[in-house]
């Protein structure tokens, strides 16, 4: 019996391992759940699921739950909360499911405690993936990627030499967006950048597959898990989304993972690993495909891809920046602040205004998101709308290594 606690329940990767756990009671048990302030889909969780422990980052929130159930369950609060329930003595394994830097130290801790870590989060290892890394191999703890490419890429290498990995190909569908022109896309509607072709998720994972974003951050996260220099990690658009990650090996050989868009197949994979479970998921129905597609990413459509390879490059405390920017620029496109092609020029102007670190701590990498994202709020207050112009490169590490084609 494997015990879990799951960071970021109420939103889609917490939902689908909530579905994944009740689904094998034999094998697992739901220790505790948190989240950042939906109280109200927290609080319906505790009745489905019954977990021990419950933890609401947002400390007003986690009043207002303390009042509905005092008599229930006792509600931790703030990082320290989520902290405890990370390293809570009855757990083994940690689902990190929430994007937010907030997780950062909770994730620090519970690899310290030796958990085992379900990683769905690729922010917290494009922030401070030297940091995490280290800390994993240090303890030795298990940390199994949750993201759907990187779960590819991890089941592709399993058994195979370093030294016989030539290059990791990293799928994405394109996203909603991939078939627009460039004059289409600069004031592109909700409605429209969170109609995802193939995956079912969140409106800031949606909107980072428009932007192609995911697949930036996604060469940053594969660098760190799997130790391969970013010249040998390349992005492929595949608008089927049937192949998530591929491993291409020395001698010509091509291993890749495939499956039908489902979050609950990698979620799965890394709470029963080293062991594979069935389950009753809908499975590829080989003699209907037709087609199976690839293309080069378009990083002149698709700015933020190439700001996100530049970051990767200049390495050290860039990549940080970059992913505080964009989640501010996001979150303020969904609030209807901030015009879809304006998003890249947030990112690129709070990049341009930060001296990249080396080395940051963790106390530098956490100040580092603070700054970036009051940078860029004040940037989104001053945008023009309708003055935009092309999204020139920083600097020219996206040729330089290879990952624009």
């Amino acid at each position: 019996m494997k015990r879990i606690a799951v960071l970021g329940s109420t939103g889609s990767i917490g939902t689908n391992t909530l579905d994944v756990i009740a689904s094998h009671p034999q094998q697992l048990e739901l220790v505790g759940i948190a989240a950042r302030s939906r109280i109200d889909r927290l609080e319906a969780q505790m009745t489905r699921y019954q977990p021990r422990c419950v933890a609401v980052l947002d400390h007003e929130k986690a009043e207002e739950l303390t009042r509905r159930c005092s008599e229930r369950i006792e509600v931790l609060r703030g990082i320290e909360g989520f902290i405890r329930l990370a390293t809570h003595p009855d757990v083994d394994m940690v689902v990190i499911g929430t994007s937010g830097s907030e997780a950062l130290i909770p994730l620090m801790r519970a690899i310290e405690a030796r958990k085992q870590i379900a990683l769905a989060s690729k922010e917290l290892l494009v922030m401070g993936g030297e940091l995490i890394m280290q800390q994993v191999h240090q303890t030795q703890v298990p940390l199994i990627p949750v993201d759907s490419e990187h779960a590819a890429l991890f089941q592709a290498l399993q058994g195979i030499s370093p030294t016989c990995v030539e290059r990791l190909l990293i799928t994405g569908s394109g996203g909603p967006l991939w078939s627009m022109e460039a004059r289409e896309l600069e004031r592109v509607s909700r409605t429209q950048v969170l109609s995802h072709p193939k995956w079912q998720m969140g409106p800031k994972i949606t909107v980072d597959s428009a932007t192609l974003m995911n697949k930036g951050l996604e060469v940053i996260e594969a660098r760190w898990l799997f130790d391969v220099p970013l010249d040998r990690i390349r992005v492929v658009i595949h608008p089927q989304a049937l192949i998530h990650g591929i491993v291409e090996l020395t001698d010509g050989t091509s291993l890749a993972q495939m499956s039908l868009c489902d979050m609950r197949l990698p979620i799965q994979f890394a709470l029963s690993y080293p062991a594979r479970w069935p389950n009753a998921l809908p499975r590829v129905r080989w003699t209907e495909l037709s087609a199976l597609q690839f293309f080069e990413p378009d990083v002149d459509r698709f700015p933020c891809l190439r700001l996100a390879l530049e970051a990767a490059t200049m390495g050290g405390s860039a990549p940080a920046v970059l992913s505080a920017a964009n989640e501010t620029a996001v979150w303020a496109f969904l609030r209807e602040e901030l015009e879809f092609g304006d998003i890249p020029h947030i990112i690129r102007e709070t990049m341009a205004s930060h001296e990249p670190m080396a080395h940051p701590t963790l106390d530098e990498i956490l100040q580092l998101d603070r700054w970036a994202r009051q940078t860029a709020q004040e940037l989104i207050r001053s945008a023009r709308p309708g003055s935009r112009s092309p999204v020139p490169p920083l600097t020219t590490a996206a040729q330089a290594h290879g990952l624009t084609g």
